[in-house]
């Protein structure tokens, strides 16, 4: 399996653009770690993203959705009360604590494969205008095995709504 940083220089932030080509595959090498395309691709940006942040030293990423009134879960779920499912700010995570392991140089394709404890403290509704994903990496397994284990919250307009606690994303090898 190709080596990501052969196809893709690290850097420290990323375009919607950017993101959009990932979710083409390919960005980080056939058969490597890519992300969804709209519209469950749940950033436009990552803002931050290194090997040594975090609340555990190990690495963080940070992405940001811009919320508008007409997003397509608005309409689907919880007719007359809309709000972003939570389930939509985890997959969010689990897709970067993905990201994060292909741009940290490890082959293979992103699976999320658990979350530990989560916890909902508010919501996301047509009136916020950002999203802000936090991810601390917590442990890193590099070997016959890559496996992220990762913390992380949402904050709605800066305010935390969600968290979620050992968010595990395994790479596995393309099936083609």
């Amino acid at each position: 399996m190709p080596n990501p940083h052969d196809f893709h220089a690290p850097q420290p932030s990323y375009t919607k653009d950017e993101l959009l080509r990932s979710s083409e595959g390919g960005y980080f090498g056939h058969g490597n770690a890519q992300l969804p395309a709209p519209p469950m691709l749940m950033m436009d940006r990552i803002t931050e993203i290194n090997l040594e942040g975090g609340e555990y030293g190990k690495g963080s990423i940070v992405g940001e959705l811009d919320i508008a009134p007409g997003h397509w879960f608005f309409d689907c779920n919880f007719r007359g009360d809309p709000m972003m499912p939570a389930s939509l700010g985890l997959d969010a995570m689990w897709q970067m604590i993905g990201y994060w392991l292909g741009w940290s140089g490890s082959p293979g394709k992103g699976r999320a494969i658990g979350v530990g404890e989560v916890e909902s403290t508010g919501v996301v509704t047509p009136a916020t205008r950002c999203v802000r994903y936090e991810v601390a990496m917590r442990q890193v397994r590099r070997g016959k095995l890559v496996l992220g284990i990762a913390d992380g919250r949402v904050l709605a307009d800066g305010t935390c709504v969600f968290t979620a606690k050992d968010m595990r994303v395994g790479l596995t090898k393309a099936l083609d």
